[in-house]
């Protein structure tokens, strides 16, 4: 009798094997086409159309500028639809798109115009990023601008744009902080670097190697070398730094406006004479000039320090950039058209596999726990998907987001009892196991994202997170708000947070666990350089947190109960809340069901249990 059930399976397993379709998508393929390898379709979207449960997408090597709404999902775990990068190819899904036309306004600012059909029924640059618990006092929008792949800031102030104000010279050890102390050309040798003709806002130090060094530069600060020259065909620049802060060097012909040449990248050495050597490759030149070293802070490697501003009128939208020594019609400089990038536009799409891509540049909004949260790639209030192996970045809020669906009530919550509102609403629209949760997010790299990461109300149950690097979120500190960290999930009920790697999370916590959380697991992670690493707010346990590397200065906020800490090592100071009265729910074991509301009458933490941790700084 097991024989002949087995014989059975594997039939039924073959047979739905053979009833499964891959669709083949390449840049150079049309929808009219079959989808087949030598007739593949050209737009993602349209396999999406035509995949039924069982389905394999492959996307081949291309850039792909559109918003992929899956109209349905599989069945089962093992019915699903699956879309893929193919394996060894470079596949970008991006929310922006390529804008040239720009005409030159002041020396480094630039201006286009853009009529608003463009953008369609979304125009980025009026819709701002707003929602309860958000603090945006600047008004930023979740548009932006990129160039060469990375965003530039937003200026809610046009005039600062086109008048930039200068800088103080910072006082000694304030301040951004360089200290040079030679640069060696490849055929010229090695120069010092007191033999400058001309220096602006610089201030000498005393040099541990010897005589006396450029120091305490501030951004834009700058030394021209009259004795010296590059030399005919140099291509490289060796330069011996030592900074508090970081920055860039631009090396430049001449002047400190003439062309660029190259950039040498000065990590923060750990002090001012602690010395490391940088190389600055360079376009090599052909003829003999003066070399002019220009100094940016750490913030223009990630193009911070260069600013754009937007203006919204019933037809056109107007935008002004700074290209400091670039031509934008010549640069790679792409804007904001999309919301998402992969993201159902109803709820209920379970079963969905999405592997290998790079999805980047979405203007996201705002995702609290009361309203509708979208991210660059989307699981809207469904169950049971795969996001695996992809690289996701650059989103004015979230990443992935494991959410809420949204209602007439999005964003009228503002409160502990609004929220418990909200959740009563949700178990009416399917919050249970069945229906909603259990995904997999797995071996991602995430950044770029300012409100999180990885976001999840209620959605976000029952998942896990693993094998994931999670780095870089909030580091431009535009906005702020309680709904931002590396993981911030609201409702994580038996969720497994494993292994995975958490660093600069800006002034934000690593993971933030926030009500809710129920037999979640923390298991072997690796966090360090954020604010905090994790933040338990208003849970009642059972927690258990083991087997983690905590390195950040402060390791835990606790301003909850149930937790137990074994066999993890913490670096960090803890820091216990207290007088926090808020009511909030509990469930049955594994379970979204609530099984009663409780309120501390003193609001303290406590019963939070510590088992053979190793502490390797004071705890606080």
């Amino acid at each position: 009798m097991k024989t002949r059930i087995s014989v059975c399976l594997a039939v039924f397993t073959l047979a739905a094997s053979l009833d499964a379709t891959e669709f083949q998508v390449a840049t150079n393929g049309s929808d009219s086409n079959a989808g087949t390898l030598a007739a593949p379709f050209h737009t993602i979207q349209h396999a999406a159309k035509m995949a039924q449960p069982g389905d394999v997408i492959t996307v081949h090597e291309g850039v792909y500028r559109e918003r992929i709404d899956p109209p349905r999902g599989g069945t089962s775990d093992s019915r699903r639809i699956t879309y893929q990068a193919a394996p060894g190819e470079r596949v970008v899904i991006t929310g922006s798109e390529p804008v040239k036309g720009w005409v030159r306004v002041t020396n480094d600012v630039w201006r286009v115009i853009i009529p608003n059909s463009y953008f369609g029924k979304f125009n980025p640059y009026t819709n701002r990023i707003h929602g309860d618990w958000c603090r945006n006092p600047g008004g930023y929008h979740t548009g932006a601008v990129y160039l060469n792949g990375n965003w530039l800031e937003e200026t809610t102030n046009l005039d600062n744009l086109l008048n930039p104000k200068a800088e103080p010279v910072p006082e000694k050890n304030t301040g951004y902080f360089l200290n040079v102390a030679w640069f060696e050309l490849a055929k010229t040798g090695k120069i010092s670097a007191t033999q400058y003709e001309v220096q602006q806002g610089v201030k000498n130090a005393p040099c541990s190697e010897g005589g006396e060094c450029i120091g305490w530069i501030n951004n834009g600060d700058w030394v021209r070398y009259g004795r010296v020259n590059f030399g005919v065909g140099t291509e490289s620049i060796k330069i011996r730094a030592a900074s508090l802060t970081g920055g860039v060097i631009e090396i430049r012909e001449g002047s400190p406006t003439g062309p660029l040449l190259g950039t040498c990248a000065v990590a923060d050495t750990g002090g001012w004479q602690t010395w490391q050597t940088f190389t600055a490759k360079i376009r090599p030149v052909s003829r003999r000039n003066k070399l002019c070293m220009v100094f940016r802070p750490p913030l223009v490697a990630d193009n911070k320090s260069s600013s754009w501003f937007a203006k919204v009128d019933a037809n056109k939208t107007r935008i002004w950039a700074q290209f400091p020594g670039t031509n934008p019609n010549v640069a790679d400089v792409e804007i904001n058209v999309r919301q998402t990038v992969f993201t159902p536009s109803r709820t209920g799409i379970n079963y969905l596999t999405v592997r290998g891509f790079t999805m980047c540049d979405a203007a996201a909004p705002w995702a609290p726990p009361t309203a509708a949260q979208i991210g660059i790639i989307t699981a809207y209030w469904c169950k049971g998907w795969i996001i695996e192996s992809n690289n996701i970045c650059y989103s004015s809020c979230c990443g992935i987001a494991l959410g809420k669906y949204g209602d007439k009530c999005d964003n009228r919550a503002g409160s502990a009892k609004g929220y418990v509102g909200t959740i009563t609403r949700a178990l009416t629209n399917g919050w249970s196991k069945g229906m909603v949760g259990s995904h997999i997010v797995r071996d991602n790299e995430i950044s770029h994202c300012e409100q999180a990461g990885i976001v999840g109300s209620l959605g976000c149950a029952f998942s896990t997170v693993t094998g994931n690097e999670i780095h870089d979120i909030h580091i431009r500190n535009l906005y702020g708000g309680a709904e931002m960290a590396g993981i911030k999930f609201h409702g994580a009920i038996d969720v497994v947070i494993r292994h995975n790697h958490i660093y600069r999370c800006g002034s934000v916590a690593g993971i933030w666990l926030d009500w809710m959380a129920q037999g979640c697991q923390v298991v072997g992670n690796l966090m360090h350089d954020n604010s905090q690493d994790i933040f338990f707010e208003m849970q009642h346990g059972p927690i258990l947190v083991a087997n983690n590397l905590f390195l950040s200065s402060r390791a835990f906020g606790i301003n909850s109960q149930g937790i137990a800490f074994v066999h993890n090592l913490i670096a960090g100071s803890i820091r216990s809340f207290h007088g926090d009265t808020r009511v909030t729910p509990f469930q049955r074991a594994h379970s979204t069901e609530i099984a009663g509301m409780y309120a501390s009458v003193n609001g303290d933490s406590g019963d939070d249990r510590f088992y053979n941790n190793l502490f390797a700084q004071r705890g606080g």
